[in-house]
């Protein structure tokens, strides 16, 4: 009978290590496919064009050079697109929070009247729109045509977010809120002084969601943004790498010195892909470690208490 125990431990264990193996193997497939592609914007963005067009470059730059940046660097334009997003960033995501964080306490008060209705009203944006004609009739209506806080206002709420922070905020422990209540204090004060400071793992994954996401953002500048100061670093990259690889179609007249620039400057295009890609995604890059730590934290409670 120990015997036959035994054998079946062993078989058990020999089963937990294939297991155990095939999943590592796995993980690894999974991260070198996510990871590769940035790994190799990276090192095509150091190498040579030439190498990167006749595809030399797998894993080690080829041919080490700064001129793609260079080349991007000497674009004024691009230091106003980062000043721009700067700010639409940084005010669009206080504005944003400034109007999530309380929305989601209110609708979390299992007290608050008609609850229910709003949280159908508000889900019921999520499937159902305008379309673009009406939206774009709506801001033009509003004056905010060639206007940056047309890169603010449209998009002050998510509903998906609020429905995240709605659900950490009720599993919040309610013998707080009733022992701040006993010394006096109001839904106001509650949410200011003991239930914000408690929050700082859903604040902070809330603020990156809507940091990147004003980051990224170029649809409402391209729709309606008239004046190329106004816009963001989106759309200011795209206009530098458009101006890059414009081919000239009649080389007629063209002597040798520019000929051998026009086709420097449409191989040096290839690379500046991959230096734009770089140059703006490097601030959300250097942020995310910050906040890393209550990234997953902030996810999982958001989603899974209630």
């Amino acid at each position: 009978m120990q015997q036959m125990k035994y054998r079946h431990k062993e078989a058990r264990m020999r089963s937990d290590v294939i297991f155990d193996a095939v999943n590592i193997v796995l993980v690894c497939i999974v991260v070198l496919v996510c990871a590769y592609p940035i790994y190799y914007t990276i090192v095509a963005s150091f190498s040579d064009p030439n190498a990167v067009i006749t595809g030399k470059v797998f894993f080690w730059p080829v041919g080490v050079t700064l001129d793609s940046y260079r080349s991007v660097m000497r674009y004024s334009s691009v230091w106003t697109g980062y000043r721009n997003t700067l700010f639409y960033t940084v005010f669009g995501t206080i504005y944003n929070l400034f109007l999530l964080l309380p929305a989601s306490y209110g609708l979390s008060r299992r007290s608050l009247k008609g609850r229910g209705f709003l949280m159908g009203f508000f889900v019921f944006t999520m499937y159902f729109s305008g379309g673009t004609v009406p939206y774009y009739l709506l801001i033009k209506n509003m004056g905010l045509i060639d206007s940056p806080l047309v890169m603010i206002l449209p998009g002050a709420f998510s509903v998906y977010n609020m429905i995240i922070t709605r659900t950490y905020f009720s599993g919040f422990p309610e013998a707080l809120r009733e022992a701040a209540k006993i010394d006096g204090a109001g839904e106001a004060r509650v949410f200011a002084q003991i239930v914000l400071p408690l929050s700082g793992a859903i604040v902070s994954v809330m603020a990156l969601y809507h940091a990147v996401g004003h980051w990224n953002s170029y649809f409402n500048a391209l729709l309606f943004l008239n004046s190329s100061e106004k816009y963001p670093l989106q759309l200011v990259m795209r206009q530098v790498l458009l101006i890059n690889q414009q081919v000239k179609a009649d080389t007629t007249g063209m002597d040798t010195e520019e000929l051998l620039d026009m086709l420097r400057r449409n191989r040096l295009a290839e690379t500046m892909k991959y230096s734009l890609i770089i140059i703006a995604n490097l601030p959300i890059l250097a942020a995310y470690p910050f906040v890393q730590k209550y990234f997953v934290k902030g996810v999982m409670i958001g989603s899974l208490k209630g």
